[in-house]
């Protein structure tokens, strides 16, 4: 590891590992540094898919935009259950490793690829970036990228797009939500369940049923219409209230959920599976957990859907964004939504900012369904020094049973730069 020339931030060890041929990065904590000849940056790096022992800090290359793209100064990032199952490797084909997560940011335009237009240096932006946002610097394509309104602080911006394009889009373009209908949201405390919440609240006379952790009840009781336990038979405590069921089901958690869902559902009701998080039991993929979360799940038989007059649907923001190529769509969406948040009908609800060195902590946050909104990595916070050190060495000492491989990077006591 390169022990000269490098700077130390104010509350927290860092060390950085000297790259071949590379001189060491020079400076401290944040900010723009040149790595040979080139310009680097701090970034979030997964190093591969396991437990928190798998994530650091370290000094990157700084991206340059290429043709059609932005370069944004990244401000804030949001972070999602998604992001905990990519670290897991519990997603359908994930990428290679090393990789820099995160799929959303806010900042300020900082330089402008061949072609774009439309956009000008010093714009406040938020963005979806496919892969890559945890970073002080990220090029995207300007068809993800959008400017935010004055009033919106950048935590808000980071916290925006995901959560609500989600539950806008499953809301109104998937199941037609409209006056006077009931929704079953579980996890209402979090982000998205927060952002249905919200929607709901802008259509006449739509109930909402909610499940969420008991801790959180007081804190989001009066966004929903009926608060349930998520340990509790919810089914039965719904049906107390509403025989027939409800119009629509937003299941982020599968298993044994999708069959009640279906059970809930009235004629013509529409059940959307968007999340898997059931299947994330423990701090590493689990075969086990994946396999009985399945197992859990009712067999869809479509004789059945069409006697009950029942839908089922699927929904996937970063599939729809990154490989079906709907971001045409996806623009009149967030034009709709800000236009609701400048009316003061919508707005982000920020669970706590973390530095990015502080990024295990946050991660094992959303594991632990702590979080009532959104967690948010503000790049420029300074991490909390008890944070930063005692915990993050707990934490890893009790993943040492978790971490069969051995190697001796996964050993050091100070994890955070590379």
């Amino acid at each position: 590891m390169a022990k000269e020339g490098v700077e130390k931030a104010e509350e927290t060890e860092q060390m950085i590992e000297k790259e071949a041929g590379k001189e060491p990065a020079e400076g401290g904590g944040g900010g723009s540094h040149r790595l040979g000849d080139a310009q680097e940056m701090r970034a979030v790096v997964l190093a591969g898919f396991g437990g928190l022992n798998k994530l650091r800090v370290t000094r990157k290359a700084m991206p340059e935009p290429q043709d059609g793209e932005l370069k944004i100064r990244v401000k804030a990032c949001g972070l999602n259950f998604i992001d905990l199952m990519v670290r897991q490797g519990n997603i359908d084909n994930p990428p290679k490793t090393p990789l820099v997560p995160g799929f959303e940011c806010s900042g300020i335009v900082e330089a402008l690829g061949d072609s774009v237009k439309g956009y000008e240096i010093g714009d406040r932006v938020m963005a979806f970036v496919n892969y890559n946002a945890w970073a002080e610097v990220v090029c995207t394509p300007v068809e993800f990228v959008y400017k935010i309104p004055d009033d919106m602080s950048f935590s808000e911006a980071a916290a925006f797009p995901m959560n609500f394009v989600t539950a806008y889009m499953m809301l109104f373009e998937v199941a037609n939500l409209r006056e006077g209908m009931s929704v079953l949201v579980h996890s209402a405390g979090g982000g998205v369940g927060q952002a249905v919440a919200q929607l709901c609240s802008t259509i006449p006379s739509v109930t909402v049923f909610g499940t969420a952790s008991t801790f959180k009840h007081e804190a989001i009781k009066d966004s929903v219409t009926h608060l349930f336990d998520r340990n509790a038979d919810y089914v039965q405590e719904v049906k107390r209230i509403s025989a027939e069921g409800v119009d629509i089901v937003l299941d982020c958690l599968c298993g044994d959920n999708t069959g009640k869902g279906l059970s809930l559902l009235k004629p013509l009701g529409t059940y959307i599976l968007y999340g898997s998080s059931n299947m994330v039991t423990g701090e590493t993929k689990s075969f086990f957990s994946f396999a009985k979360s399945w197992w859990q799940v009712e067999k869809v038989n479509p004789i059945k859907l069409y006697e009950e007059n029942k839908v089922i649907a699927g929904f996937s923001l970063l599939n729809l964004l990154f490989k079906q190529g709907r971001a045409g769509l996806i623009r009149g969406v967030v034009d709709k939504l800000l236009e609701l948040y400048n009316q003061k009908k919508i707005k982000p609800v920020v669970d706590s900012l973390w530095a990015l060195e502080e990024v295990k902590e946050a991660m094992q946050r959303i594991h632990d369904r702590g979080n009532i909104g959104k967690l948010i990595l503000d790049v420029e916070k300074t991490p909390t020094p008890l944070m930063a050190n005692d915990s993050t060495e707990t934490s890893e000492a009790g993943e040492e049973e978790e971490d069969h491989e051995g190697d001796s990077e996964n050993k050091e006591r100070m994890p955070f730069i590379q």
